[in-house]
């Protein structure tokens, strides 16, 4: 079974773009300590180390290590790393994308360290203790601070044993940067794919069963991930009636709730009331208490949310069933309450870093409701660059720095020449000013090789 494994993981990784029979740079050293005194948890194992290590002794950094038994009982398939911590992988220990990646491989008999640079903690006793693993106890125990992630394996053999050990190949591949071609990144496709199943979302019927259980809410997510366009299909789904308005850095009471305006209509100088868009929809709401009455607030974080929203800040409370506490909107018009029949869509814009913080009180009030970026089913959808700027997000963004991924209306175009313009003069921009503000550096690389060979600019010309 040993051996049997043992040649499964070498096919996988030339599946995976390895090249074990090259004269120089092999993709890696391949170790196996699985005699019969080994076997007997004394320390037996097999995988992949790093190609500049030595083939025995002590060794560096990260690793494909699985412990084997030949006792019919479970394995351990393990991302570790060497007795002898970090010489080159350090700073790949840190990237996101890592334990991104490996978190998705395991289950509730899995373990992922929290930090794959960390070569101080040792592993739960959910592993240690595990009365599935007593029998390797011992050999676990050696390299317990050096195994950030690791998978029990009930049979090697059996097709969900293969499936999972195939995977920690394809992330090790990953990881190690083994694939040259696309047979390559599909056969590690293939091999994770079980693992990283994406969710086929209806956002709209999401967003529209939220607005039934909290009525005001906050669609937030990075730029093109179609927020606005989400908010009025939901409006439209449920078939209400919609009043829209957009939050700019001057935006005020008086634009949104109520304020006087110049009559401009005569020769002398003269006011007259205005409603803002919030009073409009909330007394269409109160004198037509049969229709569904929804106002979205397009990018509600570009305003002073204190100003702009004044008194009516406390009505937003969707389970306020009474209130003796009577705010007036405009003259001759005070509501204690708002009407069940009125809700509020808002819309925010991850990616500006410029913009109001929202305080934790209207946070309190709204529900928040995250849209991100997803590769669609349309004919005019570049599939292929979107994903390649994906990867590069999810491999290095820092949980913060996903915020900023260009949402798929970045890679919708009708002519392969539009594309490349979107990417010249609307991606690239973006990306480079991430950059210069101190963003996303340890991509700056893989942005700037993605930017050379798709359109021929370079991000430090």
């Amino acid at each position: 079974m040993i051996e049997n494994t043992l040649d499964f993981i070498q096919d996988c990784a030339i599946k995976f773009g390895a090249k074990p029979e090259a004269e120089f740079n092999k993709p890696y050293v391949l170790r196996k300590n699985t005699g019969t005194d080994a076997l007997k948890d004394n320390g037996a194992y097999f995988g992949f180390i790093h190609s500049e290590e030595e083939s025995s002794g002590p060794f560096h950094d990260f690793s494909l290590t699985i412990f084997p038994n030949d006792q019919g009982k479970p394995w351990l398939v393990c991302l570790g790393i060497g007795s002898n911590g970090f010489k080159n992988d350090y700073e790949l220990a840190t990237y996101p994308g890592i334990r991104r990646l490996f978190s998705k491989l395991i289950n509730e008999r899995g373990f992922c360290k929290s930090d794959f640079s960390d070569i101080e903690t040792s592993l739960p006793k959910s592993i240690t203790g595990s009365p599935d693993l007593q029998h390797i106890k011992n050999s676990i125990k050696t390299y317990t601070k050096v195994l950030p992630t690791c998978q029990i394996v009930d049979d090697p053999e059996s097709e969900k044993g293969k499936q999972i050990i195939a995977a920690f190949v394809a992330g090790y591949a990953k990881l190690r940067d083994w694939p040259s071609n696309k047979d390559h990144r599909k056969a590690i496709s293939e091999a994770l794919e079980p693992f990283l199943k994406i969710e086929t979302i209806d956002e709209t019927e999401g967003v529209k069963n939220l607005l039934n259980e909290r009525k005001y809410i906050v669609l937030q997510g990075p730029p093109g991930t179609g927020k606005t366009r989400t908010a009025k299909g939901v409006a439209e789904k449920i078939g209400a009636k919609t009043f829209f308005t957009q939050f700019h850095a001057e935006t005020s009471f008086s634009d949104f709730i109520f304020g006087i305006r110049p009559d401009t209509a005569n020769d002398e100088l003269r006011y007259k009331e205005n409603l803002g868009s919030f009073s409009e929809a909330l007394k269409y709401a109160i004198d037509h208490n049969n229709e569904k009455v929804i106002l979205i607030i397009d990018e509600i974080n570009r305003a002073n949310l204190s100003n702009v929203l004044g008194p009516i800040f406390y009505l937003f409370e969707h389970k306020m069933d009474v209130s003796n506490v009577e705010i007036e909107i405009a003259p001759n018009f005070k509501v204690k309450k708002l009407p069940d029949n009125f809700s509020v869509i808002a819309t925010m814009n991850t990616a500006d870093r410029s913009l109001a913080v929202v305080d934790f009180a209207l946070r309190r009030r709204f529900a928040w409701y995250t849209i991100k970026p997803k590769a669609i089913k349309l004919k005019q959808f570049f599939n292929e660059d979107f994903s390649r700027i994906q990867e590069i997000f999810d491999w290095y963004a820092s949980s913060t720095e996903l915020n900023l991924q260009p949402g798929q209306g970045y890679f919708i175009a009708d002519s392969e020449n539009e594309m490349k313009n979107r990417i010249r003069f609307e991606i690239f921009p973006l990306i480079k000013e991430y950059l210069q503000e101190g963003l996303l550096r340890n991509a700056k690389e893989e942005f700037n090789n993605y930017f050379s060979t798709r359109i021929n600019l370079s991000l430090f010309e």
